[in-house]
């Protein structure tokens, strides 16, 4: 099979030229990577040992200062809503743990 591959690519090719949009589309994806969007560095006034709704503060603050656009601003809020559900799943268990050393 490995010795028809240059034959089949050179098929392929053939047919891309000819303007056959599959084959051309088959090429480009394997030569080209997929362009992805990626959200912009941001820099602003941030306190991680503040309490959640303070961390949302303080990022709603960049968006209004012009610091933060607002679509990476709700990434970093989604960030932050995801650590504090770690953060409470990660107290709850301590807590569980501790009744039940109590009552052992």
């Amino acid at each position: 099979m490995l010795d028809d591959a240059g034959d089949v690519l050179d098929a392929v090719l053939s047919k891309a030229k000819e303007g056959d949009a599959g084959a051309a589309s088959l090429i480009l994806s394997r030569i080209l990577p997929t362009l992805r969007s990626q959200a912009e560095k941001v820099t602003f006034d941030f306190d991680p040992t503040a309490p959640v709704g303070a961390q949302v503060e303080q990022v709603l603050a960049a968006i209004a200062q012009g610091a933060v656009a607002p679509d990476t601003a709700k990434l970093i809020i989604d960030a932050i809503q995801s650590l504090s559900s770690i953060r409470a799943v990660e107290d709850l268990e301590q807590r569980i743990a501790q009744l039940e050393e109590k009552q052992a």
